[in-house]
C-alpha cells in the first residue's frame, strides 16, 4: 500500500512538472537543466571524494570554472562577453528614432506597415523561443515602440 501511495505521489509530481514545462520559457528550461547538471556534477564529485578519488573529483570540478567566472562577472555588474569577445555596447537612456530605424532596417520616413513588417520579420529570427537572444528581441521591440509611438 505504501508503494502505491508513493507511486501516485511521483506520478502527481511528474504531471505537475509537465504542466509547468508547457508554460515555461526556453530560458527558464535552460536554467533548470543547468542547475540539474551542476547538482549532478557536484554530487558526483562528492561521491568521488568519499571513495578516495579526490584527484579525479578536483579535475571534474575544474569544468565548472567558466560557469563560476561568468556568474562572478555578472555579480560584479559586468556583462559577459559576446561571441566575438567584446562585452557589447551599454548605453543609458531611451533609444533614439535614428537608432530604432537602424535596428529595424527601415527608412526614417517609413510607413507604419513597413515598420510592422520589418518587426515581424526580425522577430521570427530573433525571438528567444526560436533560439534567439533575449537582448536582441527586446531591442527590436523597443525600436518598434519608438517608431510607432
Amino acid at each position: 500500500m505504501l508503494w502505491l501511495l508513493l507511486g501516485a505521489a511521483v506520478l502527481f509530481v511528474l504531471v505537475g512538472g509537465m504542466r509547468a514545462f508547457e508554460t515555461a520559457s526556453v530560458t527558464t528550461i535552460k536554467s533548470l537543466f543547468g542547475w540539474i547538471a551542476a547538482l549532478g556534477g557536484l554530487s558526483l564529485a562528492l561521491m568521488l571524494i568519499l571513495t578516495g578519488r579526490g584527484g579525479i573529483a578536483l579535475g571534474a570540478l575544474t569544468l565548472f570554472g567558466p560557469l563560476i567566472y561568468q556568474k562572478w562577472q555578472a555579480g560584479r555588474g559586468r556583462r559577459p562577453s559576446g561571441p566575438n569577445g567584446h562585452a557589447g555596447r551599454t548605453r543609458s537612456g531611451p533609444m533614439t528614432r535614428d537608432e530604432a530605424c537602424q535596428v529595424l532596417g527601415v527608412a526614417p520616413n517609413a510607413p507604419e506597415k513597413a515598420i510592422r513588417d520589418a518587426h515581424r520579420r526580425l522577430m521570427r529570427a530573433a525571438h528567444p523561443d526560436a533560439g534567439g537572444s533575449d537582448w536582441l528581441a527586446a531591442r527590436i521591440n523597443q525600436a518598434r515602440d519608438v517608431l510607432l509611438g
